[in-house]
């Protein structure tokens, strides 16, 4: 069976799509205003709090950078007080790379921030109707996530 081209308005809607959540994304991004750390450090310290701990490489390997390059960006984040390398339990060859209370506030601080921030752009920018429309429009994206 071969596959149909996409029509006018797919491509048209995708193309929207991928535009409106790349800016929408950096704004959301920017709301939490992380002045000390760059946002590959942001993306590292979200991505440790929802793990007991991560070797550098399994960092490097999420987030699609080299060992090296992660270890740069690790490095002042210890210095920081908002991660910590501990001994691997299961092997003591291999270091984790764990958020420490300090790490965990900041990654709360950063996700409160960015809530507040589209939640009141939504409240401003949007009527009642199109806050609704949003909601209506999540589900069909999330449809297309999911295979």
């Amino acid at each position: 069976m071969t596959k149909r081209p996409p029509s006018r308005s797919a491509v048209q809607a995708s193309q929207g799509v991928r535009a409106v959540t790349g800016r929408l994304r950096r704004r959301i991004l920017d709301a939490a205003d992380p002045e000390d750390i760059s946002f590959a450090q942001a993306s590292v310290l979200a991505r440790l709090s929802g793990n007991d701990g991560l070797t550098v490489s399994d960092l490097a390997a999420a987030e699609g950078v080299r060992h090296q390059s992660m270890s740069a960006i690790v490095t002042p984040l210890a210095g920081l007080g908002l991660v910590q390398r501990r001994p691997d339990p299961t092997d003591g060859r291999r270091q984790l790379i764990v958020l420490t209370a300090a790490g965990r506030r900041r990654v709360e601080e950063g996700r409160r921030a960015r809530g507040e921030w589209l939640a009141g752009q939504l409240q401003d920018k949007c009527t009642e109707a199109e806050r609704q429309t949003v909601i209506a429009a999540m589900a069909i994206l999330e449809r297309l996530i999911h295979d």
